[in-house]
């Protein structure tokens, strides 16, 4: 599946790979997403919480129906972060 079809513009997905080439965010990153299951991204709160602090951390003002299509997106994936094919498939669409 196209991260398009949920919404997202791909000037923002470039933004957003660029900010995370920086090492700095890159692990400020890993540290908010440390330990989270795949319990934890099907649930529409917690993924809400996630997406608030990725951007703050991003430097990004993310509107209501940005964040909607987030939230979305997470929980359609069904993204499991223990598996590996989980996480190739989610570098594919990004990539």
């Amino acid at each position: 599946m196209s991260y398009q079809k949920f919404g997202f513009e791909p000037a923002f997905v470039e933004r957003v790979k660029a900010k995370m080439k920086n090492p700095d965010t890159k692990e400020r990153i890993k540290m908010i997403l440390h330990g989270v299951t795949r319990y934890d991204l099907q649930d529409r709160a917690k993924v809400r919480r996630f997406v608030g602090m990725l951007g703050k951390v991003l430097g990004e003002k993310l509107s209501d129906k940005q964040i909607e299509h987030m939230i979305n997106f997470v929980i359609s994936q069904k993204i499991d972060p223990n598996n590996t094919f989980h996480l190739i498939k989610l570098w594919g669409m990004f990539r």
